[in-house]
């Protein structure tokens, strides 16, 4: 078996060591959000949830909700607004500033992630983290161990008692 380098150097490789624990949670939720039948990515639904909670936002409020760049909202919110999740107009006044909202398309969407997804991810994500103590290296290696054992799809569905 190859030796995985960058659990094995620690504080050195910490970036690479979130991001592919990131990429891993992101996946496993895509998996649940497949089996809902959602059209969202895993990653969109923080923009959505961003909206949804402040209401109507800038591209600039909304890069800041989300910690990501303008660039990358934009990229984004065209990809909502291009599968009819969000929808943009011009603020008043200003021709270079956009705002987004959610359409009722949209809504519906975040209601039934609300309802059904989000429990579902916060949940088994929460399972994974369960009994996590002491050093942070110690914590993202019992991460990586516990999503190797069981992703997050299989956690959820064992809460609900589906095979």
């Amino acid at each position: 078996m190859v030796e995985d380098v960058v659990r094995s150097y620690g504080y050195l490789t910490l970036g690479t060591r979130m991001k592919r624990i990131g990429e891993r949670l992101q996946a496993d939720t895509q998996k649940i959000i497949e089996e809902s039948g959602a059209p969202v990515q895993a990653s969109q639904y923080t923009f959505l949830a961003a909206v949804d909670r402040s209401g109507p936002l800038t591209i600039g409020e909304l890069s800041e909700a989300v910690g990501i760049t303008q660039p990358g909202v934009t990229r984004t919110v065209a990809q909502l607004v291009a599968g009819g999740l969000l929808q943009t107009a011009q603020v008043s006044g200003d021709q270079r500033r956009r705002i987004v909202s959610l359409t009722p398309r949209g809504e519906q969407l975040v209601a039934t992630a609300k309802a059904e997804i989000w429990p579902r991810v916060r949940d088994a994500v929460a399972d994974l983290c369960a009994g996590l103590d002491g050093p942070l290296l110690d914590q993202l290696a019992a991460i990586e161990d516990g999503l190797a054992a069981a992703p997050l799809d299989r956690r959820a569905a064992k809460r609900e008692g589906k095979p």
